[in-house]
């Protein structure tokens, strides 16, 4: 898979610190390339303690040049975009229409090869039947999409659907040795696909400097990760020796909270319906125009689902908090 797209690019990373950016910053950093965060101010005599100047501190120690600064600063964010090559956003939920202001610098700096904004779930034109709550999040990624295209950008959109760790920690809890109750969205039948947190940073690192992938949506859908709730379950229960009892949410409890929660604590629901219950992540069929990431990059060995549940046997995740989207 040798090529000269291959050699090292300048990325510059937007939410570096956040859940899924430090992932980001460790892929780019460990395929050589010399790798840029861009992240809000430290307060000033922050704590030793404090988990974002840990971060900064482990960035430095990894060769990562950090810039400090708001996404409003326009002027500062041209200067730093003139000096890199490649833009990968993974601003958070909260920020994602804050993309624009990146897309403006980046129109004014005028040399940012690809550009790859904050997605990293369902593929947003491809949804369909989506509850409001988690409709209009779509939609404001779609926004995102269409200014990128409007400002004339190359842009890779990523599709990386559900991120494995977080919600094997989710549905299963295996850091709780005494639980005996899981909880069922729906039947607990419908499809998704759950991707181990380093591999999407891995192949999204690949894909935003891949002229394959130039101006095109990539797909994570490698075949061992597609998987069931029930499915989860039952392979837990093999590897654990275990017995779960099961509790089932229905479908129209789900849609009723989706409407009765207040935002944005109304959008997780949404979220669960449309992966756990509508299977959308799996509602259409790749075909050979589609760019999927396991066939793009057959060399690189993801971690599966079955081989994910073996790691939590031995080191169990802690229970986290991050907006899956």
């Amino acid at each position: 898979m040798g090529g000269d797209y291959e050699k090292s690019k300048k990325i510059l990373i937007f939410g570096a610190t956040g859940y899924l950016g430090k992932y980001m910053v460790k892929a780019s950093v460990s395929m050589g390339h010399p790798t840029y965060a861009y992240v809000r101010p430290l307060k000033p005599n922050s704590d030793p303690s404090d988990p974002k100047l840990q971060l900064h501190n482990q960035f430095q120690s990894m060769g990562v040049t950090i810039f400090q600064g708001e996404l409003g600063e326009h002027e500062k964010l041209v200067s730093i975009l003139k000096q890199v090559d490649v833009v990968i956003s993974t601003l958070a939920v909260p920020q994602h229409l804050e993309q624009i202001k990146i897309i403006n610098a980046m129109k004014e700096a005028g040399n940012i090869e690809r550009f790859v904004p904050s997605e990293f779930g369902n593929e947003v034109d491809r949804v369909k039947g989506a509850l409001p709550p988690f409709q209009g999040l779509l939609d404001n990624k779609k926004k995102i999409r269409r200014a990128t295209e409007a400002a004339g950008i190359c842009y890779t959109y990523v599709s990386a659907n559900s991120f494995a760790a977080y919600f094997v920690d989710y549905l299963l809890h295996p850091h709780n040795q005494n639980l005996d109750q899981l909880t069922i969205y729906g039947t607990g039948e419908a499809k998704a696909v759950l991707n181990y947190e380093e591999d999407v940073a891995a192949y999204t690192v690949k894909a935003a400097i891949d002229p394959r992938v130039s101006n095109r949506v990539i797909v994570y859908r490698p075949p061992a990760n597609i998987v069931s709730q029930l499915d989860l379950v039952s392979s837990w229960e093999k590897k654990t020796g275990r017995s779960f009892k099961t509790t089932h949410i229905p479908e129209e409890d789900i849609i009723k909270l989706s409407e009765t929660l207040p935002y944005p604590g109304n959008i997780p629901v949404g979220i669960l319906h449309n992966i756990f219950i509508k299977g959308e992540q799996v509602s259409f069929e790749l075909t050979e125009d589609d760019l999927e990431a396991s066939r793009l990059y057959p060399d690189y060995k993801y971690t599966s689902v079955d081989q994910l549940l073996d790691i939590c046997l031995v080191n169990p995740p802690k229970p986290k908090l991050a907006a899956f989207a």
